[in-house]
C-alpha cells in the first residue's frame, strides 16, 4: 500500500478490525520508510447485479425492495425481523451463486416463495396472490390444497 505522505509502497499492518457490520475491515498501517500511519479499508468487491423486470427493463437489484416485499407480505403475522433477514440473506445468496449479472424478477419471486412457505405459509399465500396475480379464487384454492397436501405429506413422513 503506498504511504500519502511519502509514496512510499512499504507499509505494515498496526491493528485491523471488521467494521460497516463485517462488510469490510478497517486497518491502521505504518509507512516502513517515514512511518507516517493511515487508515485503509478493504471490501469485497461485488459486481453489480441487474434485475429484468416482465417489461424487460432492467434496474439494479435492491436488497431493501426484495426486503419491504416480504415484510409486507408477513404483516400482523409471527414473523420476526431476524427471520425476514436470514431469508433475504438466503435468498441473496442464491442469486449471487448462480455466478450470472442479470437474473429476472420472475425467477427472484420463485426463490422467496420456496423460502417464504417454509418461514410462514400466510405470508407465503399473501406473497404469491400479489406475484402470481391470481385472477380469480380458483387459483387461490389450487395454491392452498398443494401447501395442504405438502403439509399432509410432511406429516406422513415424520410419523
Amino acid at each position: 500500500m503506498q504511504c500519502p505522505h511519502c509514496g512510499n509502497n512499504g507499509s505494515k499492518v498496526v491493528d485491523s478490525r471488521p467494521t460497516d457490520d463485517g462488510r469490510a475491515i478497517r486497518r491502521r498501517r505504518e509507512c516502513e520508510r517515514c512511518g507516517f500511519r493511515f487508515t485503509t479499508f478493504e471490501r469485497v468487491e461485488v459486481t453489480p447485479l441487474l434485475v429484468i423486470k416482465k417489461n424487460g427493463n432492467r434496474e439494479e437489484f435492491s436488497r431493501e425492495k426484495l426486503t419491504k416485499g416480504i415484510v409486507r407480505s408477513a404483516e400482523k403475522r409471527p414473523v420476526s425481523m431476524n427471520s425476514i433477514t436470514s431469508l433475504v440473506d438466503k435468498i441473496e445468496n442464491k442469486i449471487r451463486a448462480a455466478g450470472d449479472n442479470e437474473i429476472t424478477s420472475q425467477q427472484i419471486g420463485e426463490y422467496v416463495m420456496e423460502e417464504l412457505v417454509n418461514l410462514d405459509e400466510i405470508s407465503y399465500i399473501r406473497f404469491a396472490s400479489v406475484y402470481r396475480q391470481f385472477k380469480d379464487m380458483s387459483v387461490f384454492y389450487e395454491e392452498l390444497k398443494e401447501i395442504m397436501e405438502r403439509d399432509r405429506q410432511n406429516e406422513k413422513g415424520d410419523d
